[in-house]
């Protein structure tokens, strides 16, 4: 196949949240936090602003409010500080981030050839998209959605960067995904 390939390079930093909006008056902020987010965002926890370590921050306060999580910094303490902060992502260092056993950073997947059992190369993972029921890869070419279940998924091997599958007829044949 001669598409050119995203080749995954294990980034140093990982996304935790992505910063909303302002809460109140004191310098809170609404975040929401991404897959792996919700257990590294806990008070007292230094964060960067950025992908590449620089911009640190300090969790001063983490709470929840109705379904929110709401976050404060050290030296954050009013709303136009806040402000400054909105749209912003938190990162912290990867070996920082626990996974259970079967589960991937969306990074360490992508790239990653597809196979199916036969070793016939069925195209490769160029994204993951997060949905209630479950997760998908996002398989070129065609940008077909290959659910993220053991029923199709047979092995995912990290060194060999390759999935391999069992999928029904026609999931491949999908029309393209709108994006």
């Amino acid at each position: 196949m001669g598409e050119r390939r995203p080749t995954s390079k294990a980034a140093s930093h990982i996304a935790v949240a992505h910063l909303l909006g302002v809460f109140g008056v004191r310098g809170e902020l609404k975040c929401r936090p991404t897959s792996v987010g919700e257990e590294a965002i806990v008070a007292g926890r230094a964060c960067f602003l950025s992908a590449d370590g620089t911009g640190s921050v300090v969790l001063a306060e983490v709470r929840r409010h109705h379904r929110q999580v709401l976050v404060r910094f050290q030296g954050v303490e009013n709303i136009e500080a806040a402000q400054a902060l909105v749209g912003m992502q938190l990162f912290v260092p990867r070996e920082e981030i626990v996974l259970s056993p079967g589960e991937f950073l969306d990074e360490d997947i992508v790239g990653m050839r597809m196979l199916d059992p036969e070793g016939k190369e069925l195209g490769w993972v160029c994204g993951v998209e997060h949905y209630p029921a479950q997760d998908c890869l996002v398989v070129e070419p065609g940008r077909a959605l290959v659910p993220l279940v053991k029923a199709f998924v047979r092995e995912i091997d990290l060194e060999e960067r390759r999935i391999v599958v069992a999928l029904p007829p026609g999931l491949l044949d999908a029309p393209p995904t709108a994006r």
